[in-house]
C-alpha cells in the first residue's frame, strides 16, 4: 500500500473546496462572503475568497477567530452561527468550519460570513410594509363563503374555549355566551337567532329570551359609557 502524502492530501482538499466556496457565495449573492484558510501558513492563510464583506484577499492573514481555532490545534471544533462585527461596523453572522485531513489533524477552515445588517434592514422594511413593527399576537378572523359557516365557526370557537356544551352551562354563563355573540355582531345577521338556537339545541323563543336578558344586563354599562 503506497505511503500517504499528508501535504498532498491537504492541498487536494483545499483545491476541491475552492469551487465550493464560490458556489456558496454565488447562491446567497452579495450578502455572503466565503473565505478558505490554510492554517499551515497563518500569516497568509487566505487561499480563496468569494464575495466581499471583510475586505480580505488571497494571501491575507487569519483573523483572531482563526488564531483561536489554531491555538486549540486538533481539539478545535466548528464555531457555528455566531455574530461578529467588522472594523467598519458591519454586523456579520458567521460560521467557521475546521478542515481535517484523514488523520484528524486540523489544517485549515472554511468560513462563511453573511451580512446580518443587510438582513436586519430587509426585515425592518418588510415589517414596516406589513404594519407589524413588533411581534404581536394577532386575533383570529373567521372567513367563509356563506354567513352560516361564519356563525358556526364563532360558535365552535366559543365551545372550544368553554370546554362545555350548552347543557353544562349555568344561567350566568349562558347569558355571557349570548352577550359575547351579540358583541361580535352575530345577531345582526338575519336568521342568526334561529341558527344559534338550532346549534345549541334550544327553542327559538328561548334563544330570543336569552338574547333579551343579555342585552338588558349589559345595557346599564353601555348607557354609563355614553358621553
Amino acid at each position: 500500500m503506497p505511503e500517504q502524502d499528508p501535504e498532498g492530501e491537504r492541498n487536494a482538499i483545499l483545491a476541491a473546496l475552492v469551487p465550493v466556496a464560490e458556489g456558496i457565495a454565488a447562491t446567497f449573492g452579495p450578502v455572503c462572503e466565503v473565505v478558505l484558510h490554510d492554517y499551515r501558513r497563518p500569516e497568509n492563510s487566505v487561499v480563496a475568497v468569494a464575495g466581499s464583506l471583510t475586505g480580505r484577499a488571497v494571501g491575507g492573514a487569519m483573523s483572531e477567530i482563526g488564531m483561536r481555532v489554531l491555538a486549540r490545534g486538533d481539539e478545535a471544533r466548528d464555531e457555528l452561527n455566531y455574530v461578529t462585527r467588522t472594523g467598519a461596523g458591519h454586523l456579520l453572522k458567521s460560521s467557521t468550519m475546521v478542515l481535517r485531513d484523514s488523520t484528524g489533524a486540523v489544517f485549515g477552515a472554511l468560513c462563511v460570513n453573511l451580512d446580518a445588517g443587510a438582513v436586519q434592514q430587509a426585515q425592518a422594511l418588510l415589517a414596516a410594509l406589513a404594519g407589524t413593527g413588533e411581534s404581536v399576537q394577532a386575533p383570529v378572523t373567521i372567513f367563509g363563503n356563506d354567513i352560516d359557516s361564519v356563525v358556526d365557526a364563532i360558535l365552535d370557537a366559543h365551545e372550544s374555549r368553554r370546554h362545555q356544551n350548552w347543557a353544562g352551562l349555568g344561567r350566568a354563563e349562558r347569558l355571557a355566551l349570548f352577550r359575547s355573540l351579540d358583541e361580535q355582531g352575530v345577531f345582526a345577521v338575519r336568521r342568526a337567532v334561529e341558527h344559534v338556537a338550532g346549534r345549541l339545541g334550544i327553542s327559538r323563543a328561548s334563544a330570543y329570551s336569552y338574547l333579551s336578558q343579555a342585552r338588558a344586563t349589559s345595557a346599564p354599562a353601555s348607557e354609563g359609557a355614553r358621553p
